[in-house]
Formats: C-alpha cells, structure tokens, sequence
C-alpha cells in the first residue's frame, strides 16, 4: 500500500512549496523507491489553459493532454518521469465532478455539502494514484497557503485522510517563513508559530517544518520552534536560499529530511542516496567553464515563470556544454526595423518564444529577419516556428501579405492558418490540440542530426499551423519540412539549408527536458551559440592585415 506525504504552506506564498516537494521526491527516489507528485490547485478554473501567463505563470502541458501547473514541470524534470491528468487537480475540477453527479441523481436528494461530499472528492483524487500500488510513496502539494478560504476543503481533507490512515501511512510536512529583520538584526519565529497554529485549528497538525531562512537557524531557535509548534527538534528543517533550486535535493539531505520522513513512515528497506549525476550536474552548472548570451524573444519577460520550462532547458542544455548560459529578455513589443540591431546586437543565439495574439508579432518577426541574415543562432519554438515562416514568406518568397489568420483572419495570404478541426470549436478551455503526437524526421537533415532517429514523439498546444499549400515554394527557396506529422502531413519542423543552425518547431520541447536527459534541440542550439561566439572570438582577436601597394 502506498503512503502520503501532504507539502503545505504558510505566511506567504512563492516559499518554493513545489521545488520543496519534488527535491523530498528526489531523495526518496534515489533510495529506490517509487515516488510521484501530484498538486492540488484551489482555484476554481478547470486548469489554468486560459489563464494570463502574468496571472498564472506558464502552462505545463502533459504526455496525455492535461494543462496542468507549472509545478508539475519541476515534478517531472527532477524526476524524469513523465506525469498526467491525475498529478493536477483544481478546485474547478473537484466542483464540476460533485455537480455532475448531483445532476445525475448520484446522490439521492441528499443536499450536496462542501463537507462531506467535496471533501470525500478531494479524498478520492488524492489517494487515487495509489490505488493501483505503481507508487511506494505519492506526495501531494496543497496550493496556496494555509488560511486562505479557497484552500479550507483541501486542509479538511487532509485533517480526515491523517484522521483515517495509520500513523505510519501518511505524514504533513509544512513550509514556512523565518524572516530576518534587519532593524532587529535577529530571525523572528512568530511567523512560523502564527502558520502552525492556524493549521492546528484545522485540525491539521505537522509532523515536519521546513523553514525558509536567509540566514542559518541556530539550535537554540530550532528548539524554540519545536517547543511552540509541538514538533521535534529534529523535525525542523532549514531551506537556507540557494543559488540554484538544483542544490536543493543536496541542502535537503544534509538536513536529513529524507531520512527523518522515512523513519517517521516506518519505511526500513531503503539504499544509499543515488545521486551521482546529479552532482555530476550541479557541478557543471555552478562551475562552467564557458558563456554564451541567448536573446530570449518573447511579451511574457516581466515574469519570469512565463518561460519556466525554456529557462530550465538551457540550464540542462548549459550543463551538457559545459557552459553558462546567459539569458537576455528582449520585449518583442519593443523591437523594430530602427532599433532591431542595436537589442540583438552582440548576442550568440536567438530563441523567439511560444505565445498567443497580435501583441508584439511584429518584433518577433523582425528579430527572426536579423537571425537569418546575420546566420544567427535560431530556434523558434510553436508561434516562434510560425514567426519564422511569415518572415520567410514576406522576405524571401516576396509573398508581401503573407500572414497568421490568428492575427489576421482576413489575410489573403494565410501561411500560418487554424487546424481545420479546431475550426468547428468555440470553447476555449482544454481544445486545442494538446499532448504528445508522433513526427517523422527527415534523414539528411538538422533535425535528424539532433534527434539520430527517425521517428520522434513531442508535445503541443497549438490552434494554427503552417498552411500546406505554400510548402513546395518554400522548399524550393531553402527552406525544407524536416518533420512532418504522419498522419495529418503537419509541418512539425522548420529549417535554412543555408544557415549554420536555423530551426523552427510547431511544438513545445522545453516541455521534456529533464536534468537526466536534456532536450536535444536545446542542446544543439546551445552548442551551435558556443560555436558562433568562439567564431566571433577568433574573428576579434585575428589582427588585420595591412596592405601595401
């Protein structure tokens, strides 16, 4: 039977309740046993697919199609496993069950309450992945933070899932905030103890503290949190800030986090910590022995969560390179024809992000235009693929109104055009054409040079597509359909014959990129910025030769 590890939060939100719970997961997992994650967002959106990346952040898209949190992509690129529908679950969700089946007639005119008929929901979810015992250990994070009134039926579920286990089957670990004052020159605990008390009057009470802290907690303030918060002294953990969330596995197992949940688990047949390459990692990303500038193209920048998934490629993709991946964000919106070189000027590679809407379109494909003139470094990813085609369409082809009907349903020239199935749809949520979808890759090609094989599988979240109708002109001016779907023809992948490394992709690879096994187009995309700026280097340092009539 599997057990329960609940990850809740309090006194402030963005602690790092998900890096927390996939960093237990990882130890735990590196002891051999069989671990997942799954969250519990108490918002009441379905899924945050039609929520503002500003408001939300990204959306992590999984194999199966779920629009998930983007926690899940920290869940799955610690622990390189892939996760599904069931790891994500809203309040949303829990609601439109319990009113479906009241429609139903399921509950025989009983009147349906938040307890115990949403309560007994949240249950079911969260104990569902352990039902077909695939898993040892299911870790579940409660979203938001304790207190909040959205978060109340999650925090009585928990009460009633700790009420009903055995002791040794199910445990809360809370995470919380130390601040330092600078005024007082002193760590301040009352945080911490206000947190545990509100959860204590749920009926929740935590077997372990995980403590944000700027600075080192001492032993005598470990006991002063034990002692208020009715915990053991061993049982508060430190989270000092670290440089990179990758080191915090490593901080947690020299807290002894994973063996202090093991044994307040009963759990006695475990290994040693494997944890070679994951060192070997962080080693590379902390010690680089190179750098690179990437130009990050995108509307989203203001928040740096719009691009979790991209930004976490290059780390991995920088580690394989033995290199530094800098990241400069450029506003698309702020891009133009005057200004174009003086932004991009002195970068090594260009990534023109994901997106949705006409706002800042033009930046993107100006920036594109630069790429491929100067044989900069390109990778465009979903409407970055698409960017790249209308500028080569307007540029190249001399196809002058070519256009996305996204951004201009009455273009004359739609290159980039709806997927003839989603023209029939008018409900926004959970339609587009998500999940993993098989593309076959072109031999002789960059992309076959990246991938080594033939038949790839990736995962999308997209309504538009290249317009076939314009594929054999573009073919004939350079630029070829390396991978195309099988079964619909899609142009999955873009690239120049004639540029050093110019690739565009319909889909979202950032979304598999994991520590264990990095994205090979991020991989190749940082390698050929390496070699650009080792050529400009070169070029630079060559002293130029004086000629004498």
């Amino acid at each position: 039977m599997a057990k329960y590890i609940f990850v809740t939060g309090g006194v402030s939100s963005s602690l790092g309740k998900g890096i927390i719970a996939a960093s237990l997961a990882k130890l735990l997992q590196a002891r051999g046993l069989r671990v997942t994650i799954q969250k519990f967002d108490p918002y009441i959106n379905i899924d945050p697919g039609t929520l503002n990346p500003y408001e939300h952040g990204e959306c992590f898209v999984t194999e199966d199609g779920a629009e998930t949190d983007l926690d899940l992509g920290h869940y799955e690129r610690f622990l390189n496993i892939s996760t599904s529908q069931a790891n994500n679950v809203t309040t949303g969700k829990i609601y439109q069950t319990v009113i479906n089946r009241e429609r139903e007639g399921d509950y025989l005119g009983k009147t349906v309450q938040v307890v115990p008929h949403i309560t007994d929901e949240i249950k079911r979810r969260m104990m569902l992945l352990g039902e077909k015992n695939q898993y040892d250990i299911i870790l579940t994070e409660i979203g938001g933070t304790v207190g909040d009134i959205e978060s109340l039926p999650f925090i009585e579920a928990v009460r009633q899932i700790q009420w009903e286990l055995p002791d040794e089957d199910c445990l809360v670990v809370h995470l919380t905030l130390i601040p330092y004052l600078k005024a007082a020159k002193e760590l301040k605990t009352k945080p911490t103890q206000h947190s545990v008390k509100l959860m204590s009057e749920n009926g929740v009470h935590p077997d372990i503290l995980v403590c944000r802290t700027e600075r080192p907690l001492s032993d005598d303030l470990k006991r002063k949190v034990a002692l208020f918060c009715n915990v053991k002294v061993d049982s508060v953990i430190e989270a000092a800030d670290a440089s990179t969330i990758y080191e915090v596995p490593i901080a947690m197992l020299r807290e002894k986090l994973d063996l202090i949940v093991l044994k307040k688990l009963n759990i006695t047949n475990y290994d040693e910590p494997e944890l070679t390459r994951w060192k070997e990692f962080l080693d590379k990303v902390k010690h680089p022995g190179n750098k690179v500038t990437i130009g990050l193209i995108g509307k989203y920048i203001e928040l740096q969560d719009a691009y979790k998934s991209i930004l976490e490629s290059f780390i991995h993709a920088g580690a394989m390179n033995d290199c530094k991946v800098q990241v400069v964000n450029v506003h698309s919106e702020y891009i133009d024809e005057e200004n174009v070189n003086e932004k991009l000027i002195g970068l090594d590679g260009l990534l023109v992000a994901p997106g949705f809407g006409f706002r800042g379109v033009d930046g993107k494909i100006i920036a594109v235009k630069y790429a491929r003139e100067n044989n900069l470094p390109f990778f465009g990813i979903c409407l970055g693929m698409q960017m790249a085609a209308i500028e080569f369409a307007r540029n190249v082809l001399h196809i002058r109104e070519a256009d996305s009907t996204e951004m201009n349903p009455d273009t004359p020239e739609p290159v980039i055009d709806m997927m003839e199935e989603q023209k029939k749809i008018s409900m926004k949520g959970g339609t587009m054409r998500l999940g993993s979808y098989p593309c076959v890759v072109k031999e002789n090609t960059l992309a076959y040079t990246i991938y080594q094989k033939r038949e790839i599988n990736e995962r999308h979240r997209h309504r538009w597509e290249f317009n076939n109708r314009y594929l054999e002109q573009f073919e004939a001016a350079g630029m070829i359909a390396s991978g195309v779907n099988p079964q619909s023809g899609l142009v999955e992948i873009f690239e120049l014959t004639d540029h050093p490394f110019f690739i565009g992709v319909q889909y979202h690879p950032e979304l598999k990129s994991t520590v264990e096994n990095p994205h090979p187009l991020f991989v190749h995309f940082i390698k050929a910025a390496k070699d650009f700026s080792h050529s400009n280097q070169v070029k630079n340092e060559t002293p130029a030769v004086a000629k004498y009539g």
